[in-house]
Order: C-alpha cells, then sequence, then structure tokens
C-alpha cells in the first residue's frame, strides 16, 4: 500500500473528531438530530482549519445507513465508500479549475437527477470564490431553490469575494484558526500513534509556524519524521528553514548596538546555510511583534506562544528598545516582505533593512527623525 501523508490519515471521520471547532461541529450536530438541514452551506476560513473536512462528515452523516445520534458510523456502505471517494452521490468540484459558466449549467442539469444510492446528493465547491461572475450568477438561482434532494457546501478562504446575493442564499460557519495549544496537543496524540517522540518545544513550535492551520503543521510533522524520530525543537528549525531563535536575538542585538556590520555578517552566515530569507523576514516581524506585545499589553504572556524561559528572554530583550524603535523595525520588516513577495532579491532587501535600522541617520522620513530626537 502506498504511504499517505499524515493530514489524510488522521483526517477526522466524525465531528467529535474535529479539533478547535465546536460549535460548528454542535450546531450542525444539533440540526442533523432535529433533520433541520439547509440545503445551501457556506465554509469560510483561514486553510487547513477543517472546511473539507467537515464537508466530507456532514455528506455521510445525511447518507448514513445507521447514524449514531447524528454522527456518521463510518462503518455502513455508504460510509465506507465515501471515506473511499467512491460514492456517485457525494460530488466534489474544485472551483479553481472549473470556473466557467459552463460547468456550472451543466451542474444546474445534473441536481435534477435523483441520487443513486443515497438520500441526498451533496455538491461540495471547494474555493468556490474563483467561480466567474458569469458562473456565480449561473449558481443563483439553482442555490435558491434546489431540488429536496440535494445539498450545496460551498467552501472558502476569501469569502469577501463572493457576491451578496450568494451569501444570502447560503447558512454560513465560521471556522477559526486552531489555537496554538490545542493544535500542539493533537500533534502530541499523533506523533505518539505514529511511534515518534515530539518534544513539548518542538510542538509548540510547529504550532507556531503552522499559523492556526492544522493540515500545514501536520506536514511539517510529516517532513521531520522523513529526518528523524525523535523531533527536537532544532530539527523543526532545519526543516522548515527557521533561523533558530538566538539568530534572531543576534540580529535584533545588532540592531539595539546599531552595529550593520555584524547584522549583515549574520546574514551572510544564514545565507549560507540555505535559510529562506522571506521566511527570515516573517521571523523577524514575529520576533518585534512578540517586543512589541510585551512593551504594550499588561498580560502579553498569553499573547505570545513560547516557553516560559524564552518568554523570559523575549521580556529582557524587549526592555532595552524603546516602543519607537520596535515599531520602526516592524514598519521596515513589513514593507520589506512586500518588495521580497513583489520579486525583489530577497537577501539584498534584508541587508538593506537591516543597514536601515542600524543607521537611522540615513532615513529621512518624519518617523525616522523623530527616533533620532528621542534618542
Amino acid at each position: 500500500m502506498s504511504y499517505q501523508a499524515l493530514y489524510r490519515v488522521y483526517r477526522p471521520q466524525t465531528f467529535s473528531e474535529l479539533i478547535g471547532q465546536d460549535a460548528i461541529s454542535q450546531t450542525l450536530l444539533n440540526a442533523l438530530r432535529q433533520n433541520r438541514l439547509a440545503h445551501a452551506y457556506l465554509f469560510c476560513g483561514p486553510r487547513g482549519t477543517g472546511k473539507t473536512s467537515t464537508s466530507k462528515i456532514l455528506a455521510k452523516a445525511v447518507n448514513c445507513l445507521d447514524p449514531q445520534d447524528g454522527e456518521p458510523c463510518n462503518a455502513c456502505e455508504n460510509c465506507r465508500a465515501i471515506n473511499e471517494d467512491r460514492f456517485l452521490d457525494v460530488i466534489e468540484i474544485d472551483a479553481a479549475s472549473n470556473n466557467g459558466v459552463d460547468n456550472i449549467r451543466d451542474l444546474r442539469e445534473e441536481v435534477n437527477y435523483t441520487p443513486t444510492r443515497g438520500k441526498y446528493r451533496v455538491y461540495i465547491i471547494d474555493e468556490v470564490h474563483m467561480l466567474s461572475t458569469g458562473a456565480f450568477n449561473a449558481l443563483l438561482k439553482t442555490l435558491e431553490e434546489p431540488p429536496a434532494h440535494v445539498i450545496f457546501i460551498l467552501a472558502t478562504t476569501e469569502v469577501h469575494k463572493l457576491p451578496a446575493t450568494i451569501l444570502s442564499r447560503c447558512q454560513r460557519f465560521d471556522f477559526k484558526r486552531i489555537q496554538p495549544e490545542t493544535m500542539a496537543v493533537r500533534l502530541q496524540q499523533v506523533a505518539g500513534l505514529e511511534g515518534m517522540e515530539l518534544a513539548p518545544d518542538a510542538a509548540t513550535l510547529i504550532a507556531r509556524i503552522a499559523d492556526g492551520a492544522l493540515r500545514d503543521g501536520l506536514s511539517i510533522l510529516d517532513q521531520c519524521a522523513g529526518r528523524s524520530k525523535q523531533i527536537t525543537a532544532q530539527l523543526v528549525s532545519e526543516v522548515a528553514g527557521l533561523a533558530g531563535r538566538e539568530a534572531l536575538y543576534r540580529l535584533s542585538d545588532a540592531v539595539l548596538a546599531r552595529d550593520s556590520s555584524a547584522a549583515v555578517e549574520e546574514l551572510a552566515q544564514l545565507h549560507e546555510n540555505s535559510y529562506d530569507m522571506e521566511r527570515l523576514c516573517v521571523e523577524m516581524i514575529n520576533h518585534f511583534r512578540n517586543f512589541m506585545m510585551v512593551k504594550t499589553v499588561k498580560k502579553s504572556r498569553e499573547l505570545i506562544i513560547c516557553t516560559d524561559d524564552e518568554y523570559k528572554h523575549i521580556e529582557a530583550s524587549a526592555g532595552q528598545f524603546t516602543l519607537a524603535q520596535i515599531l520602526r523595525g516592524l514598519d521596515l520588516f513589513q514593507s520589506t516582505l512586500v518588495k521580497i513577495k513583489g520579486g525583489a532579491t530577497p537577501r539584498i532587501e534584508m541587508e538593506m533593512a537591516f543597514i536601515r535600522l542600524c543607521e537611522p541617520k540615513l532615513e529621512t522620513d518624519p518617523d525616522a527623525i523623530n527616533q533620532r530626537l528621542s534618542a
């Protein structure tokens, strides 16, 4: 049997297995128990938070031959067929590659056919925001009055791109980013089931990098397992192309000391070790954001994902910066990231950013002048 990625092996199969989306699970379960099903659902939220998994679970629950208090049994022929992607009444459509008006016209003709094996025909349209204007218009009437045996589930990461006419015809569910603590617990469970040793600080680091997307977290864990079954924070840093925490502190210390030479040498060292400069820029934004939280928020510990020892280190470093310096750094790194994403040379842009931070006299904008005056 071919190898399956961890995020596919551990995809939730029931509402109770969904991680970090308790309100959505409960609402859908209540609707199933009371037989109050809508004809169209809209699942929106960041990638990797469970939209497609929830769509599949809902499709199973409405077609299950032996539902267990609203949950699919995962044992009957219909559930097994849906799990194995061979159930003809659950149709998954990728709107990114089927976004034309003709595709939706074909769908409109199809919906009139009664289900072959299940109770409902379920259409799961992924990345629905990619549909063309003509396709949206073609979908409108079908969404408003579909046949009784049809359920539409629209999933999107960019809900703001959907016309109001579509939004008004769907029951909307907003999926939240999964909390780092919740994700770290799930990563530990999966690691245990796979016979890996995942250090607590490594689980926390993966959760931080994944930024609320459990699928991304499991993919990073998968990559790490390819190197070693003993997964440490150091290994995670190497696999994810992160600069180690020490490198971030060395760079921020160079800014504090106004030592542009030390900063550029550190960047050269990281570049030689194949660290991704765009990722480093994101890491520096998070690093300075942590400083900003310590400076401005009373309960900053709750807003910073790290170990207690590292939090003390962040507090000590933040104390040496003025708030103006921190905000200046954040501004500069944010604009550098935009330039890198726009095609500029990442290494040169990062070098320029650090030289500007270390040599405020080179800057002529009001923020830099105010910073020099306050100094």
